[in-house]
């Protein structure tokens, strides 16, 4: 088999180009200082505790640019848990979520969502990245297979390259010639996550491996429920990690369209 990538790189690139074009600024939350300062703290403990990695590479960037990218992480986790951990009724919960996280002056009371606001604001983060971080996030409560690779490149750019696209705008970058950089980036990691994590993913119903490309090296849902260990298997798992390879080498040039206190954190 070939890796191909043009059918959903340009799909992709459209939706960035749009989000970033569609996008209007918006007020920087007005708050009583400690307020703010303590919601970014606790938007700095929620990233310790749980990506110590990410925290430690936040770490070299500048304080206010730092502050945010913490704040951008706090936002992505809980969206994430709401899906991996909430209640019965995910969606209504994820729903709810969505309005508070996404409005330009939320409560007090939430501190996440302050300073998430606030990061928006003063960085002028398109509304629409969020959006299509939330929509990819929720489509987990309905979709559990990928019938082609085209298809689970669309959920990537959503739970990931959104990620990296927003965490753009707080870094810095010299211009939207790095937007392609920034999304094979995201399918690249969010593919090595679903490489790592499939017996997890499994247990749990859900199964993010494309049921086309599955076939073609002679592969069924049943060798997956059965944790068969072939060369079938080893072949295909090759197969996907030469893509994520590729996919890493292609996105690398876009670190140097990165504002220069960005780059070494991000590589």
């Amino acid at each position: 088999m070939t890796i191909n990538s043009l059918s959903w790189e340009h799909s992709l690139l459209n939706r960035a180009y749009h989000a970033l074009n569609n996008s209007t600024p918006i007020e920087p939350v007005s708050l009583d200082q400690k307020l703010l300062i303590d919601a970014y703290k606790q938007s700095a403990a929620i990233t310790q505790k749980y990506s110590h990695t990410f925290y430690i590479a936040s770490s070299l960037l500048p304080a206010a640019q730092r502050a945010a990218v913490r704040a951008l992480y706090a936002f992505c986790r809980m969206s994430d848990d709401i899906v991996d951990e909430g209640e019965e009724n995910r969606l209504h919960e994820l729903l709810r979520w969505r309005q508070e996280s996404l409005a330009n002056h939320p409560r007090k009371d939430n501190p996440i969502a302050l300073a998430w606001a606030d990061t928006r604001a003063q960085y002028h983060i398109p509304r629409q990245y969020a959006e299509q971080l939330l929509d990819g996030v929720a489509s987990d409560l309905i979709q559990n297979r990928f019938a082609t690779f085209d298809d689970l490149a669309h959920y990537c750019y959503g739970v990931a390259s959104t990620v990296g696209l927003m965490t753009m705008h707080i870094v810095g970058y010299s211009s939207e010639s790095a937007i392609p950089y920034a999304i094979k980036l995201g399918v690249a990691l969010q593919l090595t996550n679903i490489l790592r994590d499939v017996g997890e993913d499994w247990q749990n119903g859900r199964l993010y491996l494309p049921q086309d490309e599955l076939a073609q090296f002679g592969l069924t849902e049943d060798d997956i429920d059965n944790g068969l260990i072939n060369n079938r298997w080893r072949a295909f798992m090759q197969f996907q990690i030469d893509r994520a390879r590729q996919l890493y080498a292609e996105a690398l040039p876009g670190i140097s369209m990165l504002g220069q206190n960005g780059r070494f954190a991000i590589a």
